[in-house]
């Protein structure tokens, strides 16, 4: 079972940035895909971010040009110019498949963690 932990959530304003970083319980960074979701309330959980175990990166549409997924010791997703849009909760996670497979066909990794919030005021 992989155990993944997510810290550097918090409140910013408009334009902003923040910096979350997810550590695994094992090291997988080479062997997993990873990747950042979010989700709001009575919305359904959406893909942000991945990294394939081959180093290819994929970004929602939304998030292209401000957000940048990175893995060095530990998966890292800068947030720059932060939008109140972009408030939610997110979750760091894990698969063997190919995250751009998993976040282009909408479907759900299999390795969580407990997420942190992110709130952006304008």
């Amino acid at each position: 079972q992989v155990q993944l932990v997510e810290s550097g959530g918090g409140s910013v304003q408009s334009g902003g940035s923040l910096r979350l970083s997810c550590v695994a319980s094992e090291d997988i960074y080479n062997s997993y895909s990873m990747g950042w979701f979010r989700q709001v309330p009575g919305k359904e959980r959406e893909g942000v971010a991945g990294i394939d175990s081959d180093g290819s990166t994929s970004y929602a549409d939304s998030v292209k040009g401000r957000f940048t997924i990175l893995q060095d010791n530990a998966l890292y997703l800068q947030m720059n110019s932060l939008k109140p849009e972009d408030t939610a909760m997110y979750y760091c996670a894990a698969d063997l498949r190919r995250m751009s497979v998993l976040l282009a066909l909408g479907l759900m990794p299999n390795y969580w963690g407990q997420g942190t919030q992110v709130t952006v005021s304008s």
